[in-house]
Parts: structure tokens; sequence; C-alpha cells
């Protein structure tokens, strides 16, 4: 069974920063582009950020220079460095699983989510 379990969300203040974490499990994690993406209340989920299987990072505009994406094969994991965060920022983000080569769309695994809120 594939379980893509995200930590790491909160509340934090305008400015500030968070790191979120995906453990992935049940699946051969370095077959699958992953990432994150996220929803805010009445919004469609959008992509924020992916990383290749082999290692090549995409960051939507409205977070670039923002965030950083790594992941880490021996541990199966992926995490999402996020700092200068912004009110709009807000929404629940999601880790998300591949079986695209580059980019993380049409994810096949999704996790349950982690909210985070950034409070002006």
């Amino acid at each position: 069974q594939v379980q893509l379990v995200e930590s790491g969300g909160g509340l934090v203040q305008a400015g500030g920063s968070l790191r979120l974490s995906c453990a992935a499990s049940g699946l051969t994690f370095g077959a699958y582009a992953v990432g994150w993406y996220r929803q805010a209340p009445g919004k469609e989920r959008e992509l924020v950020a992916s990383v290749s299987r082999g290692g090549n990072a995409y960051y939507a505009d409205f977070v670039k220079d923002r965030c950083t994406i790594s992941r880490d094969n021996t541990k199966n994991t992926v995490s999402l460095q996020m700092t200068s965060l912004k009110p709009e920022d807000t929404a629940v983000y999601y880790c998300a699983a591949s079986t695209r080569v580059v980019l993380c769309t049409d994810p096949r695994y999704w996790g349950r989510g982690t909210q985070v809120t950034v409070s002006s």
C-alpha cells in the first residue's frame, strides 16, 4: 500500500519560513517525479514545486525564489523549504507522486495534506 505522509505545516507570520516534509512508502520512490501541490479554500489545487526523477526542480511563478524542493531517494522523502511566506500562501499542501519523468503532473498518488496558515 502506497503512503505519502506530510508533516511540517502550521501557523506562521508573514515573512516567516516553514519546511514541509513528505515520507513515502510502498512505492519505488526513485521511479516517480514528486512534488507539492496546494489548495486554498474556494480555489483549485495547483502545483507549487516538482522535482524530477533525475533531481531537476520546477517552481511555479508564484513561489519562485521563495521555495526550494529537494528529494532524498535513500530515505524516500521530499521536502519543501518555504521562505518569505505571504498570507496568500495559506492553503492545504499536498505531497504527490507521478509516473511522469520530469514534472509531477497527473499524480498517481497523493498525501492527505498539511495545513499552512500565514498570518498577516
